[in-house]
């Protein structure tokens, strides 16, 4: 595997950014793994990261690198600040550009990416799987497989946690503007299952003690009324890297490789 670490521009928040990229490579001899390359063009994984962390963690926090070696896949993770991959009311568009601008800029630098829908994913945890499954319901046309490890899936919940807390009221104004928008996972879901267009594959996995926990169950639900192809997985566990490290490696065997 070959690691870069690439800073850039974005134009679309109009300040330099940060990702971390993993990319197939065919290798001999390196103790312990052996690197891999399926074919000349390869699938994607958008890796996202939660509030308290930055594009580092996955690597800091997992053995991300080591766990796709012999898979051919690519392993984009960039930094997202705390925008909640959401153009805010008052604030940075990290909605257009985790949804757009990067997967744009990423092909450009690495045209090597599969630019197919059916070979571009996204996984996350907590506020990053809140992302992931956003950019399955909202940008379908670019991800056909996302994954969510204990997401902050129901934003209503977090204005009814943190009402002394501005960040939310900036990124999305009140909770009644938040409810049944198309940041509103639920309202999401419901919009894109009516729309005839294609549904993406989802897998959700959350800890039975995780503080996330009904909201999950929740979400689920209502994918499962929907008709979504919905992998959802609970085990005992709490909100911390000692599952999602786990967990990981489940949605990386869960991927729809060469499906």
């Amino acid at each position: 595997m070959a690691l870069l670490h690439v800073n850039y521009f974005s134009n679309v928040l109009g300040m330099c950014m940060n990702m971390d990229v993993i990319l197939p490579q065919q290798t001999k001899g390196q103790i312990g793994m052996e690197g891999a390359v399926n074919s000349t063009s390869y699938p994607t994984l958008y890796l996202l990261h939660g509030m308290s962390d930055d594009h580092t963690i996955w690597q800091r926090r997992t053995s991300i690198e080591r766990y796709v070696s012999d898979m051919g896949i690519a392993v984009v993770m960039p930094t997202v600040h705390l925008g909640w991959y959401t153009d805010m009311v008052h604030g940075r568009k990290y909605w257009t550009f985790i949804s757009e601008e990067l997967p744009a800029i990423c092909r450009s630098f690495f045209p090597n990416l599969s630019d197919k829908r059916e070979e571009t994913f996204a996984a996350g945890l907590s506020m990053g799987g809140y992302g992931a499954l956003k950019l399955g319901l909202r940008a379908g046309d670019t991800f056909g497989a996302v994954a969510s490890l204990s997401g902050a899936v129901d934003i209503a919940t977090f204005f009814d946690s943190y009402t002394n807390d501005s960040l939310f009221f900036d990124i999305f104004g009140s909770k009644e503007r938040a409810t049944g928008s198309d940041d509103d996972l639920f309202a999401l879901a419901d919009k894109l299952a009516r729309s005839g267009k294609p549904l993406p594959k989802l897998y959700m996995w959350c800890g039975t003690e995780d503080p996330l926990y009904a909201d999950n169950a929740k979400l689920r639900d209502s994918l499962r009324t929907l008709g979504y192809d919905l992998t959802y997985e609970e085990s005992a566990g709490n909100h911390s890297w000692t599952y999602w490290d786990e967990k990981i490696q489940t949605v990386l065997r869960w991927l729809p490789l060469g499906k």
